[in-house]
Parts: C-alpha cells; sequence; structure tokens
C-alpha cells in the first residue's frame, strides 16, 4: 500500500511538472469556461429569469462545475496519449505499482482542477459573481467541485482504456457530458423544461451537484442536496475505479 502510494506520487508529479512546458493545456483548460461565462452572462443572461437572484450569481457555480466535469475529458485523453505512445508499456518495465498509473492521473488532475477553479472565480467576480456563503459553506463547495472531478476523471479513464484511438476518446468524452450537463440547472431554471425533461434534470447528479455547491455560495437553503452530491460522487468512484482496472489490466496485460 505505502509502494502504491508512493508510486502515486511519482506520477501525480510528473503530470504536474509537465505542465510549464506545455501551458497549452492549462490555457485551453481556461479558455472554454471562460467564453461560457462570458457568453452566458453578456449575451443570453438578459433573457433568463431567475427570481430572487441576479443571474451572474446564478450561472457561476453551474460554470464552476461544468469546468470540472470537462476536465474528465482530458483526463480521457491523456491517458489515450499515453497509451499510443507507449508510456503505459514503459512504466510496466518497471518496478512500480499498476494501479500507480491511473491513481496519478485522476490525482493530479484534480489538483490541477484546484487552480482552474480558482482562476474561474477571479473571472466570476470580475464579472460581478458575488458569493456570500460563510468560509465553510464555501469551502465545502469546494470540496464537492474536487470530489466532481476526481469522480468524474475516473468516467473518463473508463473510456480512454474502452477507445482505440485518441479521436475516439475526444468524441466519446463529450458524448455524454453535454446532455448531463445542459439538461441541467447549470445555466437556466429546470422549471422552464418540459415535464419529461425537468424530471430528468432535477434528478441527474450534475444538477444536484450544482444546486449544492450554488446555494452553498449563496447562502441558501441547502436542503438534501449536499448528501445527495456525496452519495452520487462516491458512489461513481466506487463503480468506475474497479471497472477502469479491470480494464486497464486487460489493455495492457
Amino acid at each position: 500500500m505505502r509502494r502504491a502510494l508512493m508510486d502515486s506520487g511519482v506520477i501525480v508529479w510528473r503530470q504536474l511538472i509537465q505542465l510549464p512546458r506545455i501551458p497549452e493545456v492549462v490555457i485551453f483548460a481556461l479558455i472554454q469556461p471562460v467564453l461560457f461565462v462570458l457568453l452566458f452572462r453578456y449575451v443570453f443572461g438578459g433573457a433568463i429569469d431567475t427570481p430572487g437572484e441576479s443571474y451572474v450569481n446564478y450561472l457561476l457555480p453551474g460554470i464552476f462545475a461544468q469546468t470540472v466535469a470537462f476536465g474528465a475529458v482530458a483526463s480521457g485523453i491523456g491517458l489515450a496519449e499515453d497509451l499510443q505512445r507507449g508510456l503505459i508499456d514503459r512504466f510496466r518495465s518497471l518496478p512500480m505499482a499498476r494501479s500507480s498509473v491511473l491513481v496519478g492521473r485522476t490525482v493530479s488532475d484534480l489538483l490541477r482542477n484546484v487552480g482552474v477553479i480558482g482562476v474561474m472565480l477571479i473571472v466570476g467576480v470580475f464579472v460581478g459573481f458575488r458569493p456570500d456563503g460563510s468560509i465553510p459553506a464555501l469551502g465545502l463547495a469546494l470540496v464537492l467541485l474536487l470530489l466532481t472531478s476526481f469522480a468524474f476523471s475516473w468516467i473518463g479513464v473508463v473510456i480512454a482504456l474502452s477507445m482505440k484511438t485518441v479521436e475516439a476518446v475526444q468524441s466519446a468524452g463529450f458524448i455524454w457530458l453535454f446532455p448531463l450537463t445542459f439538461a441541467s440547472s447549470a445555466f437556466v431554471p429546470t422549471d422552464s423544461m418540459p415535464g419529461w425533461l425537468q424530471a430528468f434534470a432535477d434528478n441527474q447528479p450534475f444538477t444536484i451537484v450544482v444546486n449544492a455547491v450554488r446555494a452553498l455560495c449563496l447562502d441558501q437553503p441547502v436542503g438534501h442536496s449536499v448528501w445527495l452530491s456525496l452519495v452520487w460522487m462516491i458512489g461513481i468512484v466506487v463503480v468506475m475505479i474497479p471497472l477502469a482496472t479491470r480494464r486497464y489490466r486487460r489493455r495492457t496485460g
């Protein structure tokens, strides 16, 4: 166990020290959410009614959650590139725990998202976002976002290990994310949707996370959203880690 943790730490460090050498990874990870902020804040925001709250305050928690969710695609693409270049085969020739490759990648992506969320918070404040939750509530919101990042990264890993090319991983990575993020409460209140879509949107995990983060950031009643978010994300991790490990052994065995 200790060896696996140490090997995972080495992989995490390897992933993080690469970032200054390939700054475009971080830059493009930031450009997309910033464009979403500007687009919805200044183009669509005036046409969307959010009773009792300004639209920018309603929007930013959804952008935070969308940003960490889309990070799952980067996790999958990065792993697929390592597989395609033969880097994973070289890791296998070293005396290191096999699980460290997957754990190291998902943890490094989680740490990268800490920085991305920080930058997005600065952008949000610049366009008028004013969180008024308490420090513990804001801390809990950050924990939920990072847990969401970790859980969704494992879905990206499973997709990467199921596809044969990087292009296929990129396409498959967005197919499940688009309906999950847009058919949710991230950008518009779900009560404006048709009944059948609202039933889906209100009960899917992304909406529950967004509602929890929004309530914590804006000092609103959280209801059941926090513990439901924890159940959903922990459940995804519990299911995805064994599935990813099994596929990794088949792919590299």
